[in-house]
C-alpha cells in the first residue's frame, strides 16, 4: 500500500514523503490517526498544495515538544508506595503512577509518552525514566520511589 505522510512518523518518513507500507499498518494506524493519506493522484496534488502548511504544523509540534522537554528534563518526581521489608513494593509503580505524579506538579504528560524499558518499578529507590515527547525529542526524569501511604 502506498501512502503519503501527513505528519512525521518515526522510522518511516517526514511530511509529504511517499512511502510503501504494509496494508494493515496503513489501514489500521496511519490512515485512522490522520498521519497519512492514500497515494492517489488527487491526494498527491492536494498534499503538494498543502505541503508548506503541513511542514509548518510539524515545526510547531517540534517546538512545542522542545519546550515541554526543557520543563521536564532533570525533574525529580517523588512517588510514595506501600513497601514491605527488603524495600520491595506491594504492587508496582508504572506509567499511570508516573503520569499522576506529573499531574500533581501541573505538568501535562500522556501515559503513552512514558518509556519504561525495564517494565514497572517493584522496589524503593531512584530510577531514570524516559519521556518520549516527539519522534525527535526525548526527556529524562528521575523518579524517587519512597515508602509511604
Amino acid at each position: 500500500m502506498n501512502v503519503i505522510l501527513l505528519d512525521n512518523v518515526e522510522n518511516l518518513g517526514n511530511v509529504g514523503d511517499l512511502v510503501k507500507v504494509k496494508a494493515g499498518y496503513g489501514r489500521n494506524f496511519l490512515l485512522p490517526q490522520g498521519k497519512a493519506a492514500l497515494a492517489t493522484p488527487e491526494n498527491m496534488k492536494a498534499i503538494e498544495a498543502r505541503r508548506t502548511e503541513l511542514e509548518q504544523h510539524a515545526q510547531e509540534e517540534l517546538a512545542n515538544a522542545k519546550k515541554r522537554a526543557d520543563i521536564i528534563n532533570g525533574m525529580e518526581l517523588v512517588i510514595a508506595a506501600n513497601a514491605g521489608s527488603e524495600e520491595k513494593l506491594f504492587g508496582s509503580v508504572g506509567p499511570v503512577d508516573i503520569t499522576e505524579a506529573f499531574a500533581a506538579v501541573q505538568v501535562e504528560i500522556q501515559r503513552s509518552e512514558v518509556r519504561m524499558p525495564d517494565g514497572p518499578i517493584h522496589e524503593l529507590g531512584d530510577f531514570q525514566i524516559g519521556v518520549h515527547l516527539h519522534p525527535e525529542v526525548n526527556a529524562e526524569v528521575t523518579v524517587k520511589v519512597v515508602a509511604g501511604e
